[in-house]
Order: structure tokens, then sequence, then C-alpha cells
């Protein structure tokens, strides 16, 4: 989750795409960089470290120019140290990125095998070179940055320069966002508004799959068939201080959107993407030795854990006890001598929670600690501290914190894999490639909320909803339920699909929705069995799926949702986008308070 700011202005630039980056710094601090033309000539000034060191440099080796880019780095490919900051040169380009090109090896070795030098590890400075090779291929630089961009695959959002052209900058994005702020003779690109705040309060957002043309006269914007469209433009309201919903209606539905670029950011903390390994940063303990792993959390955070439990168990043949943390503190639970504990929180001060993680602290077991707030009191009484990286989540009902929280016990699970001997060298590689498709796909399944707010327009006329899953769908059905009931307030149960016929079944007729999450996985056909169950009990069928599992399950529905075909490793994490948009969708035809549901907090400190 990196930051960027581009200005094309009347002014020498440097020093305001710092300022602007110092507002996007929560977003990356390994290092920044700013790139400018003057007279024709690219020159930059990149730091490794916070902007402070940046902002040093450029005192002592001036930058000018009216025209610039700049960024602030949080690393994915490559060590975090200048040779690996952006901006990335390559001839006549520019470039800054934040997201993952996921072909980035493919492309990496195609340019080399034509003679492009690559100076750094990044999955970045092939964008620079490929885009490079078009204008020496005799492609004007517009048209050069379009033919670049359709190679891409992955989640990313771009800014480039041109040697030469000093009313230039071309953005992209493809999952991560980017607004355009609109001025008098200037214009401007940031990651988010609150960048372009002290410069404009006009912006435009880009949508998924926009590229921008941007010169002070003004922008054009096109599509990735090349064809021209209009983006409307708004008032902001993004201050220094303020956290803006952008375009969105609703912190919930912007956050649900961030998440393709927010698991990105996680991943890269544990992933490296470059060597297709998973990180081996110290650890108060050693999974090669651990006996038994304990993880305890609240609400969706609990539900997290849960389908970590899947993962651990299953890969890493690591037994994992599982508890609601109001439980786990009271219980006495005993915990063996080679185990661990992992206490799982967004705000990292759950009273619940808490109160665990100082019963295993007196136990004497090592503690790890997965949380989205790094100063929190849960992180500060850990051994170790598993960041989940999702930014600020303003929304009580979690979603971009539960996928984050997916992402980091994901990596964590990979990691014992290879630490413990119960995968290969080569099964790590494509569970890493698996994890690495994550952002990208997770964009793709947001492009389906036309759909689902169809569907969700119908679900509004009900009173009460089941969800049904086996594997890791079940942990997600009552994710599912969870999300509906607290922010529509319909009444909703999630099951493990099994068992539907131990007493479920009852419920079930015309008047009752059920929303079955079922991949085509190992155990589809089983699920489809209880899909027969509630069809001929005149139960009203949601089914979420793929192409294979829409295509064989041969049941008629109230609708099918059709996702990308995934590996069967990222499914929980994808899953999670549709059952959070039904939700959210509901609850807005419901007219409820959906950032802010009735009796509900976002941090809950009292037991």
């Amino acid at each position: 989750m990196c930051g960027i700011v581009g200005i094309v202005g009347r002014a020498p630039v440097a020093p305001l795409i710092v300022d602007a980056l110092k507002r996007l710094e929560y977003r990356g601090y390994d290092s920044a960089g700013v790139a400018t033309i003057l007279d024709g000539r690219l020159d930059r000034r990149r730091a490794e470290g916070k902007l402070v060191n940046l902002e040093r440099r450029i005192a002592e080796s001036p930058l000018d120019g009216t025209i610039g880019i700049g960024h602030t780095r949080w690393a994915t490919h490559g060590v975090p140290n200048e040779t690996n900051a952006h901006p990335h040169f390559s001839n006549d380009v520019a470039i800054v990125h934040n997201g993952i090109i996921e072909n980035f090896a493919e492309i990496r070795a195609e340019l080399q095998a034509d003679g492009y030098v690559f100076a750094s590890q990044t999955d970045t400075e092939v964008v620079a070179h490929l885009i490079s090779r078009e204008i020496d291929r005799g492609a004007a630089p517009v048209d050069a940055a379009f033919a670049a961009l359709k190679r891409l695959e992955g989640a990313f959002a771009l800014a480039i320069l041109f040697r030469g052209d000093e009313d230039l900058i071309v953005g992209a994005r493809s999952g991560p966002p980017l607004a355009i702020g609109h001025g008098d003779g200037e214009m401007y690109l940031g990651s988010d508004a609150i960048a372009l705040a002290p410069f404009t309060n006009i912006v435009t957002y880009l949508e998924d799959g926009d590229w921008v043309v941007l010169r002070r006269g003004g922008l054009e914007i096109y599509d990735m068939n090349g064809e021209r469209i209009e983006r409307a433009q708004q008032q902001s309201i993004g201050t220094r201080f303020l956290v803006d919903k952008g375009n969105h209606r609703h912190f919930m539905e912007k956050e649900i959107h961030e998440q393709p670029e927010v698991i990105s950011h996680t991943l890269a903390h544990y992933i490296d993407f470059t060597e297709r390994t998973t990180r081996s940063d110290a650890l108060p303990f050693d999974f090669a030795t651990l006996d038994r792993i304990a993880i305890s959390a609240c609400g969706t955070a609990y539900l997290a854990g849960l389908i970590g439990k899947y993962w651990f168990e299953r890969l890493a043949r690591l037994p994992v006890d599982i508890d609601i943390a109001s439980e786990f503190r009271y219980r006495e639970m005993p915990l063996v001598k080679n185990s661990a504990a992992f206490f799982v929180s967004q705000s990292g001060e759950t009273a619940d929670t808490l109160a665990s993680l100082r019963y295993c602290r007196k136990e004497g077991i090592p503690i790890g600690a997965i949380v989205n707030v790094a100063e929190s009191t849960i992180a500060r009484e850990s051994d170790c501290i598993f960041p989940t990286l999702a930014g600020p989540e303003i929304g009580v009902a979690s979603t971009k914190a539960f996928t984050c929280q997916l992402s980091v016990l994901a990596s964590l699970a990979l990691r014992a894999a290879k630490e413990r001997g119960t995968i290969s060298a080569e099964e790590e590689k494509a569970l890493v490639r698996a994890l690495s498709e994550t952002p990208r796909i997770a964009s793709q399944v947001l492009k389906l909320d036309r759909q689902i707010e169809k569907v969700a327009r119908e679900l509004s006329h009900y009173k009460h909803a089941l969800y049904l899953g086996r594997d890791t769908n079940y942990p997600l059905a009552m994710e599912g339920a969870l999300k509906l009931k607290e922010i529509s307030y319909i009444h909703a149960e999630g099951y493990a699909a099994g068992e539907l016929k131990h007493g479920p079944i009852a419920l079930i007729d015309e008047n009752m929705p059920v929303i079955v999450i079922a991949p085509h996985d190992h155990i589809f056909d089983k699920t489809v069995s209880n899909m027969q169950e509630v069809a001929a009990r005149g139960g009203k069928i949601i089914l979420i799926t793929d192409a294979k599992g829409a295509a064989k399950a041969g049941i008629e529905t109230l609708e099918t949702i059709v996702l990308p075909d995934v590996p069967e490793m990222i499914a929980p994490i994808i899953y999670a986008l549709p059952i959070q948009m039904l939700a959210y969708f509901t609850a807005v035809f419901m007219g409820t308070d959906v950032d802010q549901p009735r009796n509900l907090a976002k941090s809950v400190t009292v037991e």
C-alpha cells in the first residue's frame, strides 16, 4: 500500500510533492523518492527510510522542475533500500507504482533478452522498461504507456513521466485507488484526496481499469480498450486530518473496495514475491518444534482464526485450539509446553482478547498479536506482532481488516509448513504464486457489485436467512450471517452444510433464503446434496460459486453469483468479498446506518 503523488504545476513541485507524501506516509515508509523534469531532463532524489531522509536529501541537493511524481514505499519486491526506492527510470521514462505486477518475472526475462538492464529487485522497473521499449520501437509516449498497460497482470496504480515532455503525466488504476485533482492551470494526481487537499477540493476519482492523460490544461480518461470515457468531478471534503469516503456512499463500501490494495500490502510483509518464498523474520518460537497453537479472538476476528485453523492443520500438520476470547479467558485451558498463542484483533484493544492474552502470559508461552494497530495494548503486551496493515477501518462492520487477517494467517501457515517440512520447495512456490494472485482476483470480484446489488434488493424483503458452507466456507458462512445481521438487522445464521439435516432444515420453506458458499472444490458434491435438500423444501437458494460449480450444480436458484476460478488456498479471502457486498447492499436497501449500526462499537473494550 504505497503512496503516489503527481503534479503538473507552474511552480517548483518537489517541495509540494514531499508535503503531499507526508499525508500518505501511513501507506508506507520504507523509502521515498521524487522525480521531476527540468529543461527536458529527468532527475530524481531517493532515500531509504522515512520521508525526513528524503527531505534532507533534497535540502542538500535541490530538485527543480514544475512537473513531477513522488512515492512513499512499503516494500513488496526487493528489500527497502535506495536502489529499490521509487521512482524508477528507464531511458526516457520515470515511474512510481503501488501494487503488485504478477507477471513481472516473465516480462523481466523477456526484456533482459532484448538487452534491457535492471538496476533493482522490484516488479515496478519492468513497467518502466516495457514503456521504454515501446518508445524505442517508435511509439509516442502515451501510446507506449497504453501498450505497456495492456501487458500487465495484477493490481496496480501508476504515475509515469516522460523525458522531454514537461506537460504530461500518465496515470493508471487497476485496483488501488487513484484520484485526480483539478487546479487553475495545474493538475494533480494522488492515491487519495487527502494528499491533494492543500491544492484543490475538486476531484475526479478514476475507476478500476481507467487510465488518464494529465496535462496543465486538463485531462483525458480512457478505458483499457482505448476508448475515451468521462468521470464526474466532485467536491472533496478531504483535509489532512480527515479520512475521506472518496466517491463511495459509506466508509464500509470504500473499505470493501480497498481490499485488493491492502491485501497486497499485507501479503508483501510476509511473502517475498521475487523469490516466491515466505519471509523468515525472527520469532520467539520455532514452528518446527511447536506441538500446538492456541488462537483466540472475538467476532469477525474469531472467524478469521477459525479459517486459519484449517490452514495450519492442513498445510503444516500443526494442531490448533481456537476459542472465542470471552470463553477462553474463563475456562482455564491447559496449555502444552511446546505451544504458542496467537491473538487476533482489529483494534488491539478488545478486552476479552486482552484478558486471554494475559492468561497465556501467566502460563509462560510465547505470544503473537495479529493486529491492525501496532501501538495497541495487545501489540505492546505480545512477544511479536504480525501487523495486518489494513490502514484505518472506519466502518464498524469489519471488511478489509478481516481479509488482511486471513492474509496474515495464510502467510504464517505457509511459513509453518515450510519450516516443519510438510511442503516441498516447489509446493511453497506454487502457494506463494496463488497468494500473489489474490489482489488481482479480488479486483475482478468487486466488479460483480451490480449483480450482487440486485440480489440484495430481493434479500432485503426477507426477515430471516441461512448461510451454508463446508470446510473453510463454514466459517465464511458464519461471517456472512454475522455481517448481514449486524448492519441490516435481518436475523441470519451460518451453519456447516452437513449440519443442515440435524436441525436447521426445520426452518426451510419458501420464505427462507439460503446463501450457499460453494466453490468447486474437493467437497463440492457434498454441498450440492445439501442444496438439493433445501430446494426440495422450497427454500430460495443464492449460490456463490465458480463457473464449474455453476455448471455442475444442476439446481434452480434465486441467483447464482459466479466468481473467478481460484486456487483453493486463497478461496476464503476471495469468497469473503461477495458476502460483504451482499450484506452491504441489503443494509442500504433496508435504510440502516451502515457505518454505525445500532448497539455496536468499533473497539469493544468491556466484557
